[in-house]
């Protein structure tokens, strides 16, 4: 016997379904019980921002006055901006500009592919134990001071140093490497590229283990080598990882750290040697001019923050994923 069932009687009627609302506003006190532990461990990042990031912004009104330690930045007199005025007149500050920039840039162009190339080399290695051995050693240079690197350097690359000493007992010429300017350019570049390229794998082969292994099965069966698979697959899964790191190095291409070219210049190269970082501790601390210090310091932040402002929107328009 069958039975039939209308469409009508299998309809549901809303009405009668009670449906209860969530509560989903459990209010502040609930999240801080919950995860208060979360928040304990923001606490002193937060603070560190706050006291040393943001906090220190009121000194730069020392770039804006006269500024005497014994009156205070308060009682400082205003200066209308002759500060300003005074480095922009010196053809001393347009060198040390000049440097900052040839010596950000020179790093830029040799230094920003060598932890790219690196990696790839490191990747591709098919000998595990011999991969971590020798990503252990690339990582060292990094974690030496730039103290350190220098006298290292000073030993060898002088005029009397180890290198020079083995070239003349060759038969060979000493080299200038840290007396000619040009040759001091060169070596400062690729000291830096050898203090650093190690450790920037970390965040290019952190990139690479994210890259889907079906797609190198994928190239496999279409016959692809090795280099057809590192530039058809590895460098475009990398891609925004590089995008994101040019970006920052962009961002900081007015700003040099004061270590490296401290520990490295000598008097004989400072027409070149001579940057903004060593600049300020020259000018603006030894001589206790703290108002030009500040006033450098502001301009070279600004600059800064026009080149991040700008490499991420031509990143944008060209179709990459920029920072935000």
């Amino acid at each position: 016997m069958k039975v039939k069932v209308k469409d009508s009687d299998l309809a549901l009627n809303t009405n009668d379904i009670m449906v209860k609302p969530l509560k989903t506003n459990k209010g502040l006190l609930y999240y801080l019980k919950r995860d208060l532990l979360l928040y304990l461990m923001l606490v002193i990042p937060v603070a560190y921002i706050l006291i040393f990031k943001y906090g220190s912004m009121y000194g730069i009104l020392i770039a804006f006055k006269d500024y005497n330690m014994f009156q205070g930045l308060s009682e400082s007199p205003w200066n209308n901006f002759a500060t300003f005025k005074q480095i922009f007149a010196t053809s001393q500050f347009f060198e040390v500009v000049r440097n900052t920039l040839m010596l950000n840039a020179l790093d830029l162009i040799v230094g920003f592919p060598a932890p790219i190339i690196l990696a790839i080399l490191i990747n591709e290695l098919a000998f595990k134990r011999f991969k971590k051995i020798s990503q252990t050693i690339l990582y060292m240079p990094h974690f030496l001071s730039w103290v350190i690197i220098g006298g290292i350097v000073a030993q060898l690359l002088t005029p009397t140093g180890m290198v020079n000493s083995l070239i003349t007992r060759m038969g060979g010429d000493a080299l200038p490497f840290l007396t000619n300017k040009f040759a001091w350019i060169g070596t400062y570049s690729l000291v830096g590229v050898w203090q650093s390229t190690g450790w920037g794998t970390i965040l290019y082969l952190a990139a690479m283990t994210g890259i889907d292994k079906e797609l190198y099965e994928a190239a496999d069966v279409d016959g692809a080598g090795r280099l057809k698979k590192i530039w058809h697959v590895t460098l475009p899964g990398i891609r925004p990882t590089i995008a994101i790191l040019l970006i920052l190095q962009l961002g900081h291409i007015m700003a040099i750290n004061f270590d490296r070219p401290f520990n490295l210049q000598n008097n004989l190269v400072m027409d070149y040697a001579d940057v903004i970082s060593t600049y300020v501790y020259r000018v603006g601390i030894q001589s206790a001019n703290f108002s030009i210090g500040a006033a450098v310091g502001l301009f070279q932040s600004v600059i800064c923050l026009i080149f991040l402002l700008g490499s991420n929107f031509i990143t944008k328009k060209l179709g990459g994923k920029g920072i935000w």
